[in-house]
């Protein structure tokens, strides 16, 4: 009997027409690293008494269905997770095509997800998944990779694929070499390490329903936080958090191929920091920074991929 292997493991993602309904075709193969994505659905202890010592059985609660998805930053696969997290891109060029995701959408797309097993065989699809939050870390060296956290509405789970033949995308994989970040045009020097989260904070519609399950879950007000981490060269972020001044951050990468993914914060607020010196080595400072709406450009970030992939 064969035992299932992460290394077998296989993903697919389509975007639903229906919020819930799994489409009958469109599925693409996604590059990942691990997922925590599942449903669960606890039992609770009967409270009755005067059945003696030994308790009844327990009773079925309530259908939780989410978790994380680990994927690669790259050039083409990532823009669908970008497109779950900002809706549709304005898409511009004749290829290469250049993708631009802007914050700040009233809706957001559903998806479905199909994680298989073929060794057991077991494929669980999971519908009405929306993202939750999206982050990542930049730093100097190790494996690049994001974190998409997901909210799905159930799974249904089967012994044949539900995606048929899903189409498979060339991986173009981004990695530490290829960041850079900006402050207002102006390279951002002496950056130890940097972290980006984007949540869409969604409220989950926990109707009374007989299977269980959501009625959806709601986009509500987005927030943009992260972290700098850098050497201490100067007094150029905290006098900008002394003075309660916005900045514009870019985080970017590229490939020599011409591939590239650039999120640009357009207002970053910064703390006062706690400036410490903790012995003889250098000091750093850490800006846990919060993003807010720019009045000029009417929305908080802009996230553009260029690369091969026509639409989304």
């Amino acid at each position: 009997m064969a035992r299932a292997q992460g290394a077998r493991a296989q993903m697919a993602l389509a975007f639903e027409t229906t919020y819930g309904s799994p489409p009958a075709g469109g599925f693409t193969k996604m590059p990942f690293a691990s997922t925590t994505l599942g449903a669960e659905q606890p039992l609770l202890n009967s409270e009755l008494l005067g059945y003696g010592r030994d308790p009844l059985a327990p009773i079925k609660d309530a259908v939780t269905a989410d978790g994380d998805v680990v994927v690669p930053l790259d050039a083409a696969a990532f823009g669908f997770w970008l497109k779950a997290a900002f809706g549709a891109p304005t898409t511009t060029g004749t290829g290469p095509w250049t993708h631009a995701f802007q914050s700040g959408a009233w809706t957001l797309p559903s998806l479905s997800i199909e994680t298989g097993m073929p060794e057991v065989p077991r494929y669980a699809i999971y519908s009405g998944c929306m993202l939750d939050q999206l982050s990542w870390q930049m730093q100097r060296s190790g494996l690049l990779t994001a974190t998409a956290r997901l909210v799905a509405q159930g799974e249904t789970v089967g012994t044949v694929t539900s995606a048929g033949t899903p189409a498979a995308l060339e991986l173009k994989r981004f990695g530490h070499f290829n960041g850079s970040i900006t402050r207002n045009g102006v390279a951002l020097g002496n950056v130890v390490s940097a972290e980006i989260t984007y949540a869409n904070n969604l409220d989950r519609i926990e109707t009374i329903r007989a299977d269980g399950r959501i009625d959806g879950a709601d986009p509500s007000i987005a927030a943009l936080t992260g972290k700098i981490e850098l050497r201490f060269a100067d007094s150029m972020l905290v006098s900008q958090a002394l003075n309660g001044e916005a900045c514009e951050l870019e985080f970017g990468y590229a490939l020599p191929s011409g591939e590239s993914f650039t999120f640009t914060v357009h207002a970053v607020y910064l703390p006062r920091p706690r400036i410490e010196i903790a012995g003889p080595q250098g000091i750093q400072a850490s800006f846990d920074w919060q993003a807010a709406r720019d009045n000029v450009l009417g929305r908080m970030c802009t996230a553009t991929l260029v690369n091969d992939v026509e639409t989304y």
